[in-house]
């Protein structure tokens, strides 16, 4: 059973920082590219950060662009998105997602909020 879970949003200041998981479960992560997406409220689902499989290229939207990395840990079959410099129009439920075997795979979301 193909699963994605995602983790590590909160509640965070202007300004700070925070990593966000996406752990896969029931397939082997590292032979697909893996794409954060993010949803804002009355907005639409938009992309922000995607890495590749095989030598793990990465591409950023360019409202992220220098203040979030990606990265993928093989050996726990995780994706990371680090975010840093947050700002209040970063906030959104953000979820990963996956493309496999002519099916869409997401995770449930995880809610990040920037606010003083």
């Amino acid at each position: 059973q193909v699963q994605l879970v995602e983790s590590g949003g909160g509640l965070v200041q202007p300004g700070g920082s925070l990593r966000l998981s996406c752990a896969a479960s029931g397939f082997t992560l590292d032979y697909y590219a893996i794409g954060w997406f993010r949803q804002a409220p009355g907005k639409e689902r938009e992309g922000i950060s995607c890495i590749s499989n095989m030598y793990g290229s990465t591409s950023y939207a360019d409202s992220v662009k220098g203040r979030f990395t990606i990265s993928r840990d093989n050996a726990k079959n995780t994706v990371y998105l680090q975010m840093n410099s947050l700002k209040p129009e970063d906030t959104a439920v953000y979820y990963c997602f996956v493309y496999r075997r002519g099916l869409n795979y997401w995770g449930q979301g995880t809610q990040v909020t920037v606010s003083s």
